[in-house]
């Protein structure tokens, strides 16, 4: 498994002309569901994404997590993290996980968020042509992989 975290100001998400998901500040989180991936890993990324000190506090530092500044995360399913690039210039994706498995760990990692962690979740659209606008600060960008 593999996440992109990026702390935004706000972001939303589109599937054509139609807006699905908008959050304020918060993180914008793309996961990725890898072949030979299990279910046991899920909790670590819904604590490391619910507990990461991520944001500044009154003084500057990144010491406040996305629970402590009230924000909001949306999530996005994004298999093409799982691209090899080492060969050729075309990306290889077959390390990434079959779309039934993958959209399952994906939506219970959103259930988690929300259910242990209390966290607002917002959703992409599972496997569809997504546009996500969102207003990155810092930047801030973590890449975490287990």
């Amino acid at each position: 498994m593999k996440a992109v975290i990026q702390v935004v100001g706000n972001a939303s998400l589109s599937v054509g002309d139609k807006i699905v998901s908008k959050i304020g500040k918060g993180m914008v989180v793309y996961f990725c569901v890898e072949k030979g991936d299990n279910e046991e890993k899920l909790p670590f990324f819904a604590k490391k994404l619910a507990n990461l000190r991520i944001f500044p506090d009154e003084n500057g530092k990144t010491n406040l997590s996305v629970k402590d500044i009230g924000g909001e995360i949306l999530l996005v399913s994004q298999f093409t993290l799982a691209g090899d690039c080492e060969h050729g210039n075309r990306p290889s994706f077959i390390s990434a996980e079959l779309p039934e498995r993958a959209n399952e760990f994906y939506l219970k990692l959103a259930k988690m968020l929300e259910e242990d962690y209390l966290l607002p979740v917002k959703l992409g659209v599972f496997g569809a042509d997504m546009t996500i606008l969102q207003e990155n600060k810092g930047p801030f960008t973590i890449i975490l992989d287990k």
